[in-house]
């Protein structure tokens, strides 16, 4: 068993894949044997985290994650008759039709001389949430719950209503493990007024760490119940569109390079966009300020700022080493256009012209913001913008959920209903690395991979960080140009450095103390040149 922390990189499984590893072991091992090994799993996890424990109720549903719960409470009985601590299980099951493993669990229990009980206890010290597993994808909870008599919903409004440590059962009830929507949303409670621990078994899924996932799952842990990881592998092997979590190092190399080099060697990054307060009442410079500051302060050789309007600005006190141009210097330059382009930033409807050249001839570019929002109102643009990737142009697009519902023509809602599948709509349709913005950042690439961020907090919830992860992404492209590879590697390797990018854009949220002012986006550029993020 091990703790899933915010620098870990592995691969993820669906819940196909999840359930094709299970029937595949089944036929292997002893009956029973799975289940036994995640019930020992859940009650070891649960006497870590509650040690002193007065009181355990474990929530148990009618299928196979109900008896990993039943097993569990049959493995805590001796430890806690011995400790004095009052174990309680509910069971909403329905004994007949349950499922075998379940009925083995229901009976192992008993014999175990667990107290049954139709209540939630008015006080307690842990929950254990084994109502509902990865099997239950439904989106009408009322519909399953019918066929318990109501039990389901009471038990579940019961166990979102006190207020304990939660323990949940690989996945917590009514997440589904595979795009992190949650079909019970009305029983969501707030990470902050309750400690949630997740104990995802035999695989990791998708939907713990994305959407709603990482609210409802709190701290993932994990394990593989002896799966044999070669086996895992043959049985996912014919699946191209492989999902992992984080890239694939979370270290933020060091910018040294030889005694030689200088700041051409870095790169340029240019930054398009922020329109000029006269042209809509509403200024909007700062964001490509905050773009081009980060993209300077993550090792940038140089960084260009072209405002748009009628900027009164032509120098940053706080980062002089900005070089500001205007939008003439658009037509000197020569083709195709030299570093990296932002092009986006608070650009407003001022950016819309200036869109079709950098589509045609800018190697390297990043689309944000207003830049998306033209493009998914414009079908000559989209399309200018899905032939840059056979020309050997690359494409980041970098879409909050709003701008993501523009681009594939849909709602709000139903990007975040299925998140990696959005991004990898967005990757395909436009030819575009991808990095879908929220809670677990998705990053896709036109072939459909898919890795998905696990560092951030809501602490980037504020106005400018999106800017600064747009200048991040500059560089990250002007250093991946000076290399050139070409080729299906070089899709990877530019996935794999906008995923460390995307990381260390979070990393700095999650190392930023109480002690320390408001994490604003000026402070969160400044910190991208220190070593810890603070």
């Amino acid at each position: 068993m091990k703790r899933i922390s915010s620098d870990i990189f592995c691969t993820l499984h669906t819940i196909a894949q999840t359930q094709a590893l299970e029937k595949h072991l089944a036929a292997l091992l002893p009956p029973h044997t799975l289940m036994a090994k995640a019930g020992e799993a859940v009650a070891k996890l649960a006497k870590a985290l509650v040690p002193h424990a007065k009181c355990i109720w474990i929530a148990c549903g009618p299928g196979n994650n109900g008896g990993d719960g039943l097993v569990a409470a049959a493995r805590l009985a001796p430890w806690a008759k011995k400790n004095g601590v009052d174990l309680r299980v509910s069971w909403c099951g329905d004994e007949l039709h349950a499922p075998l493993d379940a009925q083995w669990a229901l009976s192992l229990a008993r014999s175990n001389e667990i107290k049954f009980t139709d209540q939630a206890p008015p006080q307690c010290d842990l929950v254990i949430d084994a109502i509902l597993g990865i099997g239950c994808r439904t989106t009408n909870i009322h519909s399953l719950d019918a066929l318990y008599d109501g039990h389901l919903l009471k038990l579940l409004a019961e166990m979102h209503s006190i207020n304990a440590t939660r323990l949940c059962v690989d996945v917590p009830s009514g997440l589904n493990a595979d795009n992190g929507s949650h079909s019970i949303a009305n029983y969501l409670i707030s990470k902050s007024e309750v400690t949630i621990h997740t104990l995802s078994l035999l695989t990791l899924k998708p939907g713990l760490f994305t959407a709603d996932g990482r609210d409802s799952a709190g701290q993932v842990w994990f394990d593989d119940l002896g799966a044999d990881s070669a086996q895992l592998s043959l049985l996912v092997s014919h699946e191209p569109k492989d999902v992992r979590l984080g890239p694939k190092s979370s270290l933020v190399t060091s910018r040294a390079g030889l005694h030689s080099s200088h700041k051409g060697t870095y790169g340029d990054v240019w930054v398009l966009g922020g329109q000029h307060i006269t042209q809509s009442g509403a200024g909007m410079t700062g964001a490509a300020v905050l773009a081009a500051r980060a993209a300077l302060n993550t090792g940038a050789g140089r960084a260009f700022v072209i405002p748009l309007g009628e900027p009164e600005i032509d120098w940053d006190p706080a980062q002089p080493e900005l070089m500001f141009r205007s939008t003439r210097t658009l037509n000197d330059q020569p083709h195709p256009l030299p570093g990296s382009w932002v092009c986006g930033c608070g650009g407003g409807s001022l950016v819309v012209p200036y869109i079709p050249l950098l589509l045609r001839r800018a190697t390297a570019l990043v689309l944000d913001a207003d830049a998306l929002n033209a493009i998914a109102l414009d079908p000559l643009l989209a399309e200018l913008l899905h032939t840059r990737w056979g020309n050997s142009q690359w494409t980041v697009a970098t879409p909050h959920p709003l701008e993501a519902a523009r681009l594939l023509g849909c709602s709000t809602r139903a990007v975040q209903a299925d998140r990696l599948t959005s991004a990898r709509a967005i990757a395909h349709r436009y030819n575009v690395i991808c990095v879908l913005k929220g809670s677990g950042t998705v990053v896709a690439t036109p072939k459909g991979q898919v890795a998905i961020n696990p560092s951030g907090n809501a602490k980037l919830a504020t106005a400018g960080t999106g800017d600064v992860l747009a200048g991040m992404l500059g560089t990250t492209l002007a250093h991946f140009i000076q290399t050139q590879r070409q080729g299906c590697d070089a899709v990877s390797a530019l996935a794999d450095a906008v995923s460390q990018s995307v990381w260390w854009h979070g990393h700095i949220a999650d190392c930023w103390t109480a002690d320390t002012p408001t994490l604003t986006a000026s402070r969160l550029s400044q910190a991208l040149g220190t070593r810890n993020g603070r």
